[in-house]
C-alpha cells in the first residue's frame, strides 16, 4: 500500500480544544461505525495534572457519548508502561472502532504509551478501519512533533518531550490558536524544520484527516505554516504582519498534505 503522511485506513478526528460541537462528536461517532456499532475507548491520562498515579483524571467524554446514544464506551488510563504492555489492559482496544484522547498535557499521554503495545493497539484501530480523535493535548499528540511537549508547561513550545504517536507523519499540531493568540507561533519552529508541516487549529473546529487529505469541520479556522511554500522576501517571524507565512481555511475546505495546497472545488 503506498505510504501515507495520515491513515491509509481508517480516519483521524483532531480538534483545537474548546466547546465540542454537536456536529464534531456526530462525525466521531459516524466514523466510529454510528450510534448501534461504536465501541469507544477514551484515554484521560493527559488529564493527570494535580491528580496522583493511582487516580483516574476526571473525564466527561463518557458521559457525553452515553448521551448521544453511544452503547460501548471504556475507560482506559495507567501511567504504569509495564500495565500498558499488558495483554489485560490493551483488551478493549482490541475489540474497539474508536479512541478518543482527551486534553490536558500531552507528555502525560507519551509518558505513559509512547513505544508500548498500547501504542500498537491505538495503530491497530485505525488498521482495522476505526477513527482517532482528540482535543487539545489529544490533537496535538496525533503529530509527528510533540509541539508544547516540555513538562514545565505549554509556554515552552520545544521542550523535553517532542515524539508524537505520528498519526499525521510530517506535522506539529497547535490547539487554541487564536483563543489563546498562538497563531504565529509555530513560524520559528518551522522556519527551522521545514520538513514539518505546522497546523493550528482554533477551538471548537477540527480536521478529519485520511490518506494525504484533509478536510475543516466546526466554527473556527485552522492556520497552516508551511516553510517549503514561503515567498522570497516575506516578512520575518518577528514582523507582526507575518506575511506569506502563514494562512488559514475554514469549515469545507481540504488540504491536500502530500502536495501541501488547498483542493480547489471540482478537483
Amino acid at each position: 500500500m503506498p505510504q501515507t503522511l495520515g491513515p491509509a485506513k481508517g480516519n483521524l478526528l483532531i480538534v483545537g480544544g474548546g466547546a465540542m460541537s454537536p456536529e464534531l462528536w456526530g462525525k466521531f461517532v459516524e466514523l466510529a461505525g454510528g450510534l448501534d456499532n461504536a465501541n469507544v475507548v477514551v484515554v484521560p491520562t493527559a488529564g493527570m495534572e494535580g491528580a496522583n498515579d493511582k487516580q483516574v483524571p476526571e473525564t466527561r467524554t463518557p458521559d457525553v457519548l452515553t448521551r448521544l446514544g453511544v452503547k460501548h464506551v471504556t475507560v482506559l488510563h495507567t501511567t504504569d508502561r509495564k500495565v500498558a504492555d499488558s495483554d489485560a489492559f490493551i483488551a478493549p482496544l482490541k475489540t474497539a472502532t474508536a479512541v478518543w484522547f482527551d486534553g490536558g498535557r500531552q507528555w502525560h499521554i507519551a509518558d505513559s504509551y509512547l513505544g508500548t503495545r498500547t501504542q500498537k493497539a491505538f495503530e491497530e484501530v485505525l488498521e482495522r478501519g476505526g477513527v482517532i480523535g482528540g482535543s487539545s493535548a489529544g490533537a496535538t499528540i496525533q503529530g509527528e512533533y510533540l509541539w508544547r511537549g516540555d513538562t514545565s508547561g505549554p509556554d515552552k513550545v520545544e521542550g523535553d518531550h517532542t515524539v508524537g504517536f505520528a498519526y499525521l507523519k510530517e506535522s506539529a499540531i497547535d490547539q487554541h490558536i487564536l483563543v489563546r493568540n498562538r497563531q504565529f507561533d509555530l513560524i520559528p519552529f518551522i522556519e527551522k524544520h521545514p520538513n514539518l508541516l505546522g497546523i493550528g487549529i482554533n477551538e471548537s473546529t477540527g480536521i478529519i484527516v485520511h490518506g494525504n487529505e484533509f478536510e475543516v469541520m466546526g466554527a473556527s479556522v485552522v492556520a497552516i505554516t508551511d516553510a517549503r511554500k514561503w515567498a522570497p522576501g516575506a516578512a520575518s517571524p518577528n514582523d507582526a504582519a507575518h506575511k506569506g507565512k502563514i494562512y488559514f481555511l475554514s469549515k469545507g475546505q481540504r488540504f491536500d498534505l502530500a502536495k501541501r495546497a488547498i483542493i480547489r472545488a471540482g478537483r
